[in-house]
């Protein structure tokens, strides 16, 4: 095998990522993966030759990608709120915009609740934890739990909640069965549920349809089925005075409001926008 410099195999891959409708950043993902570098490194070491292992690796790395395979699951992380997450095909990818829900949500529990201590918080449908972890490392006194229906996910969540070092009590389930079992009740519930139209999967790129779990994906014809289930329950396990935080699809926000102001009628209902400007969260303030 012909060597090359750092350059020259970052220049190459991205050229081929680009002919093959991919995006050329991906290279240079896998490229740093590939060498165990940061981006500054990389850039100290754009004139090194790689070594024809790592040379051959790479080139692994970006077939695997050109067929469809998402970066994240061929690396093995994802980065969220300036965290890195472990990923694989058990969980969905974090998202930039579920950072905002979370951002949200520590903002309202501030104003809502001030200092109250030990606030109670549940993330149902974990994943790999992004939402939980995070919501417990930026505001350490809240108490969080977090559920999945999935045991393979929650394994996920458990490692990178120990990797990160963040405390949090995992609860297999479904939904909100757990809780309604027991009784447990919160102060605050959030959850990025799966809200995709099944009939929406002719549009989306292979590389989410044909990689990443369906289970996380696709929620019904209208994609608002676990919303409905959710929003019936609610009542049960939310304390008198709570705030629940969705994160919903692209115009879904009016059905899922309805739904929450339905099931709360005095809450504080209200549509939030991302910053591309698409309505991406629904939260209800309860009893404030």
């Amino acid at each position: 095998m012909e060597k090359k410099k750092v350059f020259e195999a970052l220049k190459g891959a991205s050229s081929y990522l680009k002919t093959h409708y991919r995006e050329e950043y991906a290279a240079e993902l896998l490229l740093r993966h590939c060498l165990s570098i940061s981006r500054s490194e990389m850039l100290l070491r754009f004139h090194e030759e790689m070594e024809k292992e790592q040379l051959l690796q790479f080139k692994q790395y970006v077939e695997q990608h050109v067929k469809g395979i998402p970066v994240q699951y061929i690396i093995g992380q994802e980065d969220f709120y300036g965290r890195t997450f472990k990923v694989n095909k058990e969980v969905l990818i974090p998202r930039p915009e579920t950072e905002e829900l979370v951002q949200s949500a520590l903002q309202r529990i501030s104003r809502c609740f001030h200092q109250e201590k030990e606030l109670k918080i549940v993330d149902v449908g974990t994943g790999s934890g992004a939402i939980a972890i995070t919501m417990k490392l930026e505001s350490p006194n809240l108490n969080v739990t977090a559920t999945d229906l999935y045991e393979e996910s929650l394994k996920i969540a458990e490692y990178n909640a120990g990797n990160l070092g963040a405390a949090i009590h995992f609860v297999q389930g479904d939904l909100l069965q757990p809780f309604l079992k027991s009784g447990e009740t919160f102060d605050v519930f959030l959850s990025n549920p799966p809200y995709i139209p099944e009939g929406d999967v002719e549009e989306m790129s292979e590389i989410v349809t044909e990689h990443e779990p369906h289970r996380a994906l696709f929620a019904g014809k209208d994609g608002l089925v676990l919303y409905r289930r959710l929003s019936e329950e609610l009542h049960r396990i939310v304390k008198d005075k709570a705030i629940v935080g969705f994160e919903v699809g692209t115009g879904q926000s009016k059905d899922v409001a309805s739904l929450l102001q339905k099931a709360f009628p005095h809450a504080k209902v209200e549509v939030q926008f991302d910053i591309n400007g698409k309505d991406r969260m629904v939260f209800a303030e309860i009893g404030f």
